[in-house]
């Protein structure tokens, strides 16, 4: 390396530098470290930025594709509310009225002395009986030259009785 050296520089010389042709061991620790350093960092921000969506999804929580859509968003328009928005939303576990709704419809049902449940398929009975007899009153009545006219009628049902 001495003989390579220009008059004017130094005699004794830092281990980084390279002689002409060398490979510069430095530059390519340096670009192993960049590439590690930047990698990670990508992987630490996505799962930073997914943090509230696997917050809800652990807790299984109802509003869990509300997080994740909130998340999209703060991923693709650099506006940091919504991911607060979405954390807060994952933090926050929100009482499930559906079954609260449908233990009380049981209880009613019990009092009622029907079986739990059969509340819901009486109801779609009644519903198409009422849409029949809907439809049969919206029917013209027929009448024949004499002056008399003819009805349609239909037997009731014992189950149209019990909600009389």
């Amino acid at each position: 390396m001495s003989e390579s050296l220009h008059p004017a520089a130094s005699h004794h010389l830092p281990p980084f530098i390279t002689a002409p042709g060398e490979t510069d061991v430095l530059m390519v620790m340096m670009g192993i470290i960049l590439v590690i350093a930047v990698l990670s960092f990508g992987i630490l921000f996505l799962r930073l930025h997914t943090l509230p969506e696997r917050i809800a999804h652990k807790g299984h929580k109802l509003q869990f594709e509300i997080v994740a859509v909130l998340g999209l968003i703060a991923l693709f328009t650099h506006m940091h509310i919504f991911w607060i928005a979405g954390l807060l939303l994952a933090l926050i576990d929100f009482p499930d009225i559906g079954s609260w709704l449908s233990r009380i419809a049981g209880s009613v049902e019990k009092i009622a002395g029907s079986q739990p449940g059969e509340g819901a398929a009486e109801q779609r009975e009644t519903a198409g009986v009422e849409e029949r007899a809907g439809a049969a009153a919206e029917q013209p009545e027929k009448h024949d030259g004499g002056g008399r006219h003819e009805t349609k009628t239909r037997p009731i049902k014992h189950d149209e009785l019990s909600h009389a």
